[in-house]
């Protein structure tokens, strides 16, 4: 198990192990929950990186466009 201390400015270091794991890079957001006796890291990803992962077929026709 890792540990992490805070910082007197309630700063947190994450761990290399972690870092590299997860793939954090600098300047990256993170998502603070807090839950019932402890808090969660949550990676944010930009919106770039969600682009087309709802992608499949559709079930619609698109109609003409209308004057």
């Amino acid at each position: 198990m890792d540990l992490a201390t805070v910082s007197p400015k309630y700063q947190v270091v994450i761990p290399k192990r972690v870092r590299e794991q997860f793939g954090l890079s600098p300047g990256q957001q993170l998502q603070v929950i807090a839950l019932p006796g402890r808090i969660e890291l949550v990676p944010s990803q930009p919106a770039a990186a969600l682009r087309g992962f709802l992608g499949g077929d559709n079930t619609f026709e698109r109609e003409g466009d209308r004057l």
